[in-house]
């Protein structure tokens, strides 16, 4: 099974470096006791990138292992099914569903 797209793989480390930034910068201004709204707006971006990096890991596991596993067919193709609704479920279930 192909297990990362090269391209897709580069797009995801970016994005987690860049989250890396912004957790430190956050973990900053907690420490200077910044203003809560400023605080809430680094987190809502924090999380907005989370997202981001959500959608390169579904991509990612889609167009390599789901595709593999519909290709085998059977029970292959039910344990796709079945692991990305449990995936979209636990979502669903901390409030994480848009």
């Amino acid at each position: 099974m192909a297990a990362v797209i090269e391209d897709l793989k580069k797009r995801a480390l970016h994005r987690t470096r860049i989250l890396e930034g912004q957790l430190r910068g956050l973990e900053k201004m907690i420490d200077a006791e910044e203003y809560c709204v400023d605080l809430l707006t680094q987190s809502r971006a924090i999380q907005q990138s989370l997202r981001s990096l959500d959608k390169l890991l579904v991509e990612n596991h889609l167009r390599t292992h789901v595709t593999d596993m519909f290709a085998a067919g059977g029970d292959e193709a039910e344990r796709a099914v079945g692991e990305l609704l449990s995936v979209f479920e636990l979502g669903r279930n901390r409030g994480g569903a848009e």
